[in-house]
């Protein structure tokens, strides 16, 4: 999947365009993210070393990030019914499980 592909797919789950325009700054923070998450021992790792069964995974930690905006690090919310709350104050660990950290040198 291409970086064109993986952001029209955030731009398309997020539908909102108030929120789109966030949704090129959040999916390379979702990228660094998974990068960080394989290859956690080798700062010489980029996204070129991410296999592509990763990038649909990298598209819904991209589009959590956008909803999640204007509510960062927010544990517990109740209101008119709606009530919010975060397994974390970055990213849910559920989102990452499936990455499994490497050891070595990307290739």
């Amino acid at each position: 999947m291409t970086d064109e592909e993986m952001l029209a797919e955030v731009e398309l789950l997020v539908d909102d365009a108030r929120l789109s325009r966030f949704a090129p700054h959040y999916l390379e923070l979702a990228k660094g993210e998974v990068v960080s998450r394989m290859w956690p021992f080798a700062p010489e790792a980029g996204w070129e070393d991410v296999p592509e069964r990763l990038h649909r995974q990298t598209v819904a930690i991209a589009v959590y990030l956008v909803n999640r905006r204007g509510a960062e690090g927010e544990t517990s919310h109740t209101e008119s019914g709606v009530s919010r709350s975060y397994e974390s104050a970055g990213i849910p660990l559920s989102y990452l499980s499936g990455i499994v950290p490497q050891a070595g040198v990307p290739r």
